[in-house]
């Protein structure tokens, strides 16, 4: 992706409200990551035991807002919303989560099988599928889900942790070590949805299919890191990471 050089006396990242406060480097990205994430977290977990999700569209919904509230025209731009400079690697973003995604799904299956130590069958939960459901139904259900999945949380998720966290810590450690700091942030977050497990009325957890998991979700980050970078455009993490959620979804509704 082609670095954006900001004109020092016109340009700044933030909006000039918010330059009070903040200079935009890690300091301010670890404050993002300690905002939402945690209560994110919580609220996961929460879900978990309740089985209504519908706070996660919150989640999202401030997730994608966040940028746009900090963050000027040059920051926005800055960040990766803009327009595409090769629409070849979108295609290969697109490719490239979904394959990532049935990976997941086959190292999963080969160690732990149709039990929740298997991540897929775990997350399975969540989307409450009926046993008995028929084809078509579950079709439907299949096409709703996957729609959901592919638009909320990879648009909430890529301008939050490989948009406005990723710039801020590279300002100040470069964009490889930033790549490292996203993506870890997203993958320990990503324990409330796996790892740290609710099952029949007991909290557990998972040590070593936690660990995988984590290492997936962190690769994964990378990977949409780097089709962010290729294509010029946080378009190439949003559909990346929209194809893995489309993969899960398949395994999950399909596969499993």
């Amino acid at each position: 992706m082609n670095e954006i050089q900001p004109n020092p006396t016109t340009d700044f990242e933030l909006r000039s409200f918010w330059n009070r406060f903040f200079s935009f480097d890690w300091r301010f990205g670890l404050v993002l990551i300690l905002l939402v994430c945690i209560p994110r977290f919580v609220l996961v977990l929460d879900a978990n035991v309740t089985a209504n999700y519908s706070a996660m569209g919150m989640v999202m919904l401030v997730s994608a807002v966040v940028p746009f509230v900090f963050l000027g025209r040059f920051g926005q731009k800055s960040i990766g919303i803009t327009k595409p400079t090769s629409y070849r690697w979108l295609i290969w973003a697109f490719a490239g989560g979904l394959i990532a995604s049935l990976i997941l799904y086959f190292i999963g299956q080969t160690l732990y099988g149709d039990s929740f130590q298997n991540w897929y069958v775990y997350i399975a939960k969540s989307y409450q599928i009926p046993v008995d459901i028929n084809a078509k139904d579950k079709q439907t259900m299949f096409i709703i889900v996957a729609l959901v999945g592919m638009i909320f949380s990879p648009v909430g998720e890529e301008v939050f942790f490989r948009g406005i966290v990723h710039a801020s810590f590279a300002k100040s450690v470069g964009e490889k070590r930033a790549s490292m700091v996203d993506g870890l942030a997203f993958a320990l977050t990503h324990i409330s949805h796996f790892g740290l497990v609710f099952i029949d009325g007991e909290w557990d957890f998972f040590v070593f299919p936690t660990l995988i998991w984590v290492s997936g979700m962190f690769l994964v980050s990378l990977l949409f890191y780097q089709f962010k970078k290729r294509s010029g455009s946080i378009l190439g993490a949003i559909l990346c990471h929209a194809a893995f959620n489309l993969g899960m979804i398949y395994s999950i509704f399909y596969l499993l």
